[in-house]
């Protein structure tokens, strides 16, 4: 099954556990200590808006860009019940397109981690580097080697609810550095008597160095400024289990 069908309509309910809006606040800071206090800002990979509605509470006039389809109608949800004017693009990130530049673009929750050729991260690198104002700011997180060996590893979660219960398979093959996620979900059916319907996804994911993600914005002609231990701004150490990075656009 494609990524984020049946898991759509519950990613809010398992992902309540993530405080988006300390996120938010983590990710203003940066924009802001780069001067980018306002403006257009592209949120790649936006998922179920949740960043982006409340980077757009904080002024920021947001674009978001997704390739799931049942994301991105919970996006708009959420839009209707805040009153934003934020847009909703239904494009994969290897190919997305703007009409026209921006400030600053963000891709947070490892979306980067989805991309799993080295070719095609450098392509979306490229795509944001087109698509930013002259001196615009990229910032993204990862998931790092260390998450993915130490911590995911082959583990298995499981998590039961009320509304649904999922099961959660980890694979990582070390020699190609994927993760692969299976998900099992059952989520109760809306007047169904109490019955629950099954899902099955398969996600994968892709561990980079940092030494190839920095090639990579080089390679799409990015200037890296910063990579952090994630909220913070020290290093990545050698257990850190997210990273930031900062990117600049050289000027067009």
């Amino acid at each position: 099954m494609d990524a984020y069908t049946g898991f759509a309509e519950v990613y809010d309910l398992f992902m309540d556990n993530i405080p988006y809006e300390e996120w938010c606040g983590y990710v203003t800071g940066l924009l802001r200590e780069r001067g980018i206090e306002d403006g257009l800002v592209l949120d790649l990979g936006c998922g179920t808006g949740t960043l982006t509605e409340l980077l757009a509470q904080k002024g920021y006039d947001m674009i978001g860009v997704d390739n799931a389809e049942d994301m991105l109608e919970i996006a708009l949800e959420k839009k209707l019940k805040s009153g934003s004017d934020s847009l909703y693009l239904l494009q994969d990130m290897r190919e997305f397109e703007l009409y026209g530049t921006v400030a600053a673009v963000v891709c947070i929750c490892d979306s980067i981690n989805y991309i799993l050729e080295y070719e095609d991260l450098v392509q979306v690198f490229r795509l944001v580097n087109n698509y930013l104002d002259p001196g615009g700011v990229f910032i993204f997180d990862l998931n790092t080697e260390y998450k993915y060996r130490e911590i995911l590893g082959d583990a298995t979660i499981a998590e039961n609810r009320d509304e649904s219960s999922f099961i959660w398979e980890n694979d990582y093959d070390e020699e190609t550095r994927i993760n692969e996620y299976d998900l099992t979900l059952f989520i109760r059916e809306k007047n169904g008597g109490g019955l629950f319907r099954r899902y099955e996804e398969t996600h994968f994911q892709k561990a980079y160095t940092l030494d190839e993600v920095s090639r990579a914005l080089k390679e799409a002609g990015l200037l890296v400024e910063a990579c952090y231990d994630a909220f913070t701004r020290e290093p990545p150490k050698k257990d850190s289990e997210r990273v930031y990075f900062v990117a600049r656009e050289q000027g067009k």
